[in-house]
Protein backbone atom coordinates (compact mmCIF):
# COMPACT_ATOMS: atom_id res chain seq x y z
CA UNK A 1 0.00 0.00 0.00
CA UNK A 2 1.16 3.88 -0.44
CA UNK A 3 -0.02 6.72 1.17
CA UNK A 4 0.18 10.07 -0.05
CA UNK A 5 -0.18 12.25 3.02
CA UNK A 6 -1.11 16.35 2.86
CA UNK A 7 -0.15 18.79 6.07
CA UNK A 8 -0.77 21.86 5.69
CA UNK A 9 -1.89 22.91 9.27
CA UNK A 10 0.30 26.05 9.69
CA UNK A 11 3.10 27.67 7.86
CA UNK A 12 4.47 24.69 5.71
CA UNK A 13 2.97 22.76 2.77
CA UNK A 14 3.95 19.26 3.01
CA UNK A 15 3.49 16.52 0.48
CA UNK A 16 4.58 12.83 1.68
CA UNK A 17 4.47 9.35 0.01
CA UNK A 18 4.90 5.90 2.18
CA UNK A 19 4.53 2.27 1.45
CA UNK A 20 3.15 0.29 4.00
CA UNK A 21 6.73 -1.09 4.90
CA UNK A 22 7.86 2.18 5.87
CA UNK A 23 9.51 3.03 3.46
CA UNK A 24 9.73 7.08 2.83
CA UNK A 25 9.35 7.40 -1.51
CA UNK A 26 9.33 11.29 -1.40
CA UNK A 27 8.76 13.93 1.16
CA UNK A 28 8.29 17.46 -0.12
CA UNK A 29 8.19 20.55 2.27
CA UNK A 30 7.77 24.39 1.36
CA UNK A 31 7.42 26.99 3.96
CA UNK A 32 5.55 30.10 3.89
CA UNK A 33 8.07 32.99 4.80
CA UNK A 34 6.20 35.92 6.69
CA UNK A 35 7.18 39.56 6.22
CA UNK A 36 10.06 40.52 8.37
CA UNK A 37 9.14 40.93 12.36
CA UNK A 38 5.45 39.70 11.83
CA UNK A 39 3.93 36.40 12.88
CA UNK A 40 2.38 33.78 10.77
CA UNK A 41 -0.91 35.39 8.75
CA UNK A 42 -3.27 32.59 8.18
CA UNK A 43 -5.07 33.85 5.14
CA UNK A 44 -1.69 34.86 3.45
CA UNK A 45 -0.40 31.34 4.74
CA UNK A 46 -3.35 29.58 2.94
CA UNK A 47 -2.49 31.67 0.12
CA UNK A 48 0.69 30.35 0.08
CA UNK A 49 -0.64 26.64 0.54
CA UNK A 50 -3.23 27.02 -2.31
CA UNK A 51 -0.63 28.70 -4.93
CA UNK A 52 2.13 25.60 -4.35
CA UNK A 53 -0.45 22.41 -3.75
CA UNK A 54 -0.53 21.85 -7.39
CA UNK A 55 3.35 22.11 -8.30
CA UNK A 56 4.24 20.42 -4.70
CA UNK A 57 2.38 17.24 -5.64
CA UNK A 58 3.42 16.65 -9.10
CA UNK A 59 7.00 17.16 -7.50
CA UNK A 60 6.39 13.95 -4.98
CA UNK A 61 5.13 11.81 -7.66
CA UNK A 62 8.21 12.81 -9.67
CA UNK A 63 10.73 12.54 -6.67
CA UNK A 64 8.74 8.91 -5.47
CA UNK A 65 8.80 7.68 -9.26
CA UNK A 66 5.50 6.64 -9.20
CA UNK A 67 2.06 7.90 -11.23
CA UNK A 68 -0.79 9.33 -9.21
CA UNK A 69 -3.03 6.19 -10.53
CA UNK A 70 -0.63 3.88 -8.57
CA UNK A 71 -1.44 5.22 -4.78
CA UNK A 72 -4.13 3.50 -2.33
CA UNK A 73 -4.96 6.00 -0.08
CA UNK A 74 -4.81 10.06 0.39
CA UNK A 75 -4.14 11.24 4.19
CA UNK A 76 -4.72 14.98 5.11
CA UNK A 77 -4.28 16.96 8.40
CA UNK A 78 -7.48 17.49 10.14
CA UNK A 79 -6.03 19.17 12.84
CA UNK A 80 -5.15 21.07 14.88
CA UNK A 81 -3.41 23.75 13.10
CA UNK A 82 -4.82 26.98 11.31
CA UNK A 83 -8.46 27.10 9.68
CA UNK A 84 -7.82 28.43 6.75
CA UNK A 85 -4.49 26.28 5.88
CA UNK A 86 -6.36 23.10 6.96
CA UNK A 87 -8.92 24.07 4.63
CA UNK A 88 -6.38 24.18 1.68
CA UNK A 89 -5.29 20.21 2.49
CA UNK A 90 -8.53 19.09 2.73
CA UNK A 91 -10.12 20.88 -0.49
CA UNK A 92 -6.78 19.66 -1.85
CA UNK A 93 -7.39 15.96 -0.17
CA UNK A 94 -10.88 15.72 -1.31
CA UNK A 95 -10.17 16.75 -5.18
CA UNK A 96 -7.46 14.08 -5.91
CA UNK A 97 -9.41 10.96 -3.95
CA UNK A 98 -12.55 12.06 -5.93
CA UNK A 99 -10.44 12.50 -9.24
CA UNK A 100 -8.55 9.56 -8.52
CA UNK A 101 -10.94 6.81 -7.14
CA UNK A 102 -9.00 6.79 -3.75
CA UNK A 103 -10.07 6.56 -0.16
CA UNK A 104 -9.82 9.45 2.49
CA UNK A 105 -8.08 9.25 5.99
CA UNK A 106 -8.12 12.35 8.02
CA UNK A 107 -5.16 12.20 10.52
CA UNK A 108 -4.06 14.17 13.73
CA UNK A 109 -1.34 16.07 13.56
CA UNK A 110 0.49 15.43 16.98
CA UNK A 111 0.04 12.03 16.50
CA UNK A 112 1.24 11.60 12.83
CA UNK A 113 4.17 13.17 14.79
CA UNK A 114 4.33 10.30 17.48
CA UNK A 115 3.82 7.63 14.88
CA UNK A 116 6.51 8.37 12.26
CA UNK A 117 8.81 9.01 15.39
CA UNK A 118 8.53 5.63 16.55
CA UNK A 119 8.94 4.51 12.67
CA UNK A 120 12.38 5.89 12.24
CA UNK A 121 13.19 5.41 15.98
CA UNK A 122 12.24 1.97 16.04
CA UNK A 123 10.46 2.59 18.94
CA UNK A 124 7.27 0.46 20.46
CA UNK A 125 5.74 2.88 23.59
CA UNK A 126 7.44 5.72 24.25
CA UNK A 127 7.00 8.82 26.50
CA UNK A 128 6.35 11.53 23.61
CA UNK A 129 7.49 15.34 24.31
CA UNK A 130 5.91 16.91 21.50
CA UNK A 131 7.38 20.16 20.36
CA UNK A 132 6.94 23.19 18.54
CA UNK A 133 5.64 26.37 17.13
CA UNK A 134 1.75 25.48 17.80
CA UNK A 135 1.87 22.37 20.32
CA UNK A 136 3.69 21.68 23.35
CA UNK A 137 2.64 18.64 25.07
CA UNK A 138 3.69 15.37 26.67
CA UNK A 139 1.74 12.52 25.67
CA UNK A 140 2.26 8.66 26.44
CA UNK A 141 -0.49 6.07 25.52
CA UNK A 142 -2.64 4.69 28.04
CA UNK A 143 -5.68 2.78 27.62
CA UNK A 144 -6.52 2.82 24.39
CA UNK A 145 -5.65 6.57 23.46
CA UNK A 146 -2.55 8.91 23.27
CA UNK A 147 -3.39 10.93 26.33
CA UNK A 148 -1.75 14.26 27.27
CA UNK A 149 -0.03 14.21 30.52
CA UNK A 150 1.17 18.02 30.65
CA UNK A 151 0.79 20.42 27.97
CA UNK A 152 1.42 24.71 27.86
CA UNK A 153 -1.02 26.66 29.69
CA UNK A 154 -0.63 29.76 27.39
CA UNK A 155 1.38 30.04 24.11
CA UNK A 156 4.08 26.87 22.96
CA UNK A 157 7.17 27.06 23.54
CA UNK A 158 7.99 27.37 19.28
CA UNK A 159 5.92 30.62 19.88
CA UNK A 160 8.38 31.82 22.42
CA UNK A 161 10.95 31.35 20.73
CA UNK A 162 9.77 32.74 17.82
CA UNK A 163 8.37 35.88 19.14
CA UNK A 164 11.77 36.20 21.08
CA UNK A 165 13.78 36.06 18.18
CA UNK A 166 11.84 38.88 15.78
CA UNK A 167 11.61 41.21 18.99
CA UNK A 168 15.19 40.90 18.88
CA UNK A 169 15.56 41.47 15.13
CA UNK A 170 16.59 38.04 14.21
CA UNK A 171 16.57 36.76 10.71
CA UNK A 172 17.63 34.25 8.35
CA UNK A 173 15.85 33.57 4.98
CA UNK A 174 17.15 29.86 5.08
CA UNK A 175 16.87 29.11 9.07
CA UNK A 176 13.62 28.68 10.51
CA UNK A 177 13.94 31.24 13.67
CA UNK A 178 14.64 28.11 16.40
CA UNK A 179 17.96 27.12 14.36
CA UNK A 180 18.99 31.00 14.48
CA UNK A 181 18.49 31.20 18.19
CA UNK A 182 20.25 27.70 18.59
CA UNK A 183 23.19 29.29 16.72
CA UNK A 184 23.35 32.73 18.84
CA UNK A 185 22.69 30.69 22.40
CA UNK A 186 25.78 28.59 21.15
CA UNK A 187 27.75 32.02 21.58
CA UNK A 188 26.22 33.08 25.25
CA UNK A 189 28.53 31.90 28.36
CA UNK A 190 26.57 33.70 30.58
CA UNK A 191 23.52 32.90 32.66
CA UNK A 192 20.86 35.48 33.45
CA UNK A 193 18.21 34.29 35.94
CA UNK A 194 14.61 33.49 33.79
CA UNK A 195 11.41 32.60 35.71
CA UNK A 196 10.98 29.15 35.29
CA UNK A 197 7.09 27.85 35.32
CA UNK A 198 5.96 24.99 36.03
CA UNK A 199 2.65 24.45 37.24
CA UNK A 200 2.09 21.04 38.34
CA UNK A 201 2.76 18.53 34.93
CA UNK A 202 1.67 21.87 32.88
CA UNK A 203 4.19 25.01 31.48
CA UNK A 204 4.29 28.26 31.13
CA UNK A 205 5.93 30.65 28.73
CA UNK A 206 3.89 33.90 28.33
CA UNK A 207 5.74 35.23 31.62
CA UNK A 208 9.26 33.82 29.84
CA UNK A 209 8.94 35.69 26.88
CA UNK A 210 7.89 39.16 28.31
CA UNK A 211 10.46 39.19 30.61
CA UNK A 212 13.19 37.99 28.10
CA UNK A 213 12.08 40.78 25.73
CA UNK A 214 12.26 43.22 29.10
CA UNK A 215 15.88 42.11 28.98
CA UNK A 216 16.55 43.11 25.55
CA UNK A 217 15.25 46.34 26.07
CA UNK A 218 16.94 47.41 28.85
CA UNK A 219 20.32 46.72 26.95
CA UNK A 220 21.95 45.51 29.89
CA UNK A 221 23.12 41.65 28.66
CA UNK A 222 24.29 40.46 25.77
CA UNK A 223 21.45 38.97 23.17
CA UNK A 224 23.93 35.63 23.09
CA UNK A 225 23.71 35.32 26.87
CA UNK A 226 19.91 35.91 26.99
CA UNK A 227 19.47 33.07 24.06
CA UNK A 228 21.68 30.76 25.85
CA UNK A 229 19.59 31.24 29.31
CA UNK A 230 15.92 31.03 27.58
CA UNK A 231 16.86 27.67 26.10
CA UNK A 232 18.46 26.41 28.99
CA UNK A 233 15.39 27.21 31.03
CA UNK A 234 12.45 26.61 28.87
CA UNK A 235 14.45 23.71 27.80
CA UNK A 236 14.92 22.35 31.92
CA UNK A 237 10.93 23.07 32.20
CA UNK A 238 10.29 20.56 29.61
CA UNK A 239 12.59 18.20 30.52
CA UNK A 240 11.35 18.37 34.14
CA UNK A 241 7.89 17.54 33.13
CA UNK A 242 8.61 14.96 30.53
CA UNK A 243 10.99 13.31 33.48
CA UNK A 244 7.82 12.85 35.73
CA UNK A 245 5.37 11.67 33.20
CA UNK A 246 8.45 8.97 32.20
CA UNK A 247 8.77 8.19 36.19
CA UNK A 248 4.54 7.81 36.12
CA UNK A 249 4.67 5.37 33.47
CA UNK A 250 7.24 3.68 34.14
CA UNK A 251 7.62 3.11 30.40
CA UNK A 252 11.23 2.68 28.89
CA UNK A 253 11.33 4.63 25.86
CA UNK A 254 11.23 8.92 25.57
CA UNK A 255 10.42 10.54 21.85
CA UNK A 256 11.14 13.97 21.11
CA UNK A 257 8.88 15.49 18.09
CA UNK A 258 7.88 18.14 16.57
CA UNK A 259 9.65 21.24 14.80
CA UNK A 260 11.72 22.10 18.00
CA UNK A 261 12.94 18.61 18.38
CA UNK A 262 15.30 19.52 15.97
CA UNK A 263 17.10 21.60 18.54
CA UNK A 264 20.55 20.01 19.28
CA UNK A 265 20.63 21.05 23.55
CA UNK A 266 17.19 19.75 23.56
CA UNK A 267 17.88 16.61 22.80
CA UNK A 268 21.10 16.78 24.56
CA UNK A 269 18.96 17.13 27.93
CA UNK A 270 16.50 14.75 27.20
CA UNK A 271 19.06 12.45 26.46
CA UNK A 272 20.76 12.56 29.82
CA UNK A 273 17.65 12.46 31.58
CA UNK A 274 16.56 9.19 29.86
CA UNK A 275 19.93 7.78 30.62
CA UNK A 276 19.92 8.67 34.53
CA UNK A 277 16.13 5.88 33.77
CA UNK A 278 17.43 3.90 31.90
CA UNK A 279 15.27 4.53 29.15
CA UNK A 280 16.15 4.90 25.15
CA UNK A 281 16.41 8.12 24.08
CA UNK A 282 15.58 9.26 20.06
CA UNK A 283 15.29 12.33 18.58
CA UNK A 284 14.43 13.29 15.01
CA UNK A 285 16.61 14.96 11.92
CA UNK A 286 14.72 17.69 11.30
CA UNK A 287 13.93 16.65 7.70
CA UNK A 288 11.48 14.89 9.60
CA UNK A 289 11.23 16.55 12.82
CA UNK A 290 9.49 19.74 11.41
CA UNK A 291 5.88 19.49 9.73
CA UNK A 292 5.84 17.12 6.79
CA UNK A 293 3.89 15.07 4.31
CA UNK A 294 4.98 11.52 5.34
CA UNK A 295 4.31 11.45 9.26
CA UNK A 296 0.42 12.32 7.87
CA UNK A 297 0.67 9.48 4.80
CA UNK A 298 2.02 7.01 7.53
CA UNK A 299 -0.33 7.09 10.14
CA UNK A 300 -3.16 7.05 7.51
CA UNK A 301 -1.38 3.95 6.48
CA UNK A 302 -1.73 2.81 10.37
CA UNK A 303 -4.96 3.76 10.40
CA UNK A 304 -6.45 2.56 6.92
CA UNK A 305 -4.91 -1.37 7.99
CA UNK A 306 -6.22 -1.39 11.38
CA UNK A 307 -10.08 -0.79 9.67
CA UNK A 308 -10.45 2.57 10.16
CA UNK A 309 -12.61 4.38 7.04
CA UNK A 310 -13.84 7.81 6.38
CA UNK A 311 -17.02 8.77 4.53
CA UNK A 312 -16.65 12.13 1.82
CA UNK A 313 -18.85 14.06 4.09
CA UNK A 314 -17.35 13.13 7.34
CA UNK A 315 -13.17 14.54 6.01
CA UNK A 316 -13.93 17.91 8.05
CA UNK A 317 -11.27 20.24 9.83
CA UNK A 318 -11.15 20.44 13.17
CA UNK A 319 -8.56 23.31 14.46
CA UNK A 320 -9.26 22.00 18.28
CA UNK A 321 -8.65 17.69 17.51
CA UNK A 322 -6.75 16.52 20.55
CA UNK A 323 -4.55 13.78 20.75
CA UNK A 324 -7.27 11.83 23.31
CA UNK A 325 -10.11 12.86 20.88
CA UNK A 326 -8.78 9.85 18.59
CA UNK A 327 -9.34 6.17 19.20
CA UNK A 328 -5.64 4.13 18.49
CA UNK A 329 -7.01 0.95 16.90
CA UNK A 330 -3.51 0.22 15.46
CA UNK A 331 -2.14 -0.69 18.47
Amino acid sequence: MISLGIESSADKLGIGLIDSDGNILSNIRQTYKPPFGSGIHPREASEFHSTNMPAAIEEAFQQAGIAPEEIDLISFTKGPGLGPCLRIGVIAARTLALSLNKPLMPVNHPIAHVEIGCLEGDLKDPVVLYVSGGNTQVIAFSEGRYRVFGETLDIPVGNCLDVFGRNAGLSDKQLPMGRVIELEALKGSKFVDIPYVIKGMDVSFSGILTHTTKLLSSNNYDLTDIAYSLQETVFSMLVEVTERALAHTRKEEVLVCGGVAANKRLKEMLNEMSLSHNAVFKGLDANLALDNGVMIAWLGILMHNSGVKAKLEDTIIDQHYRPEDVPVTWK
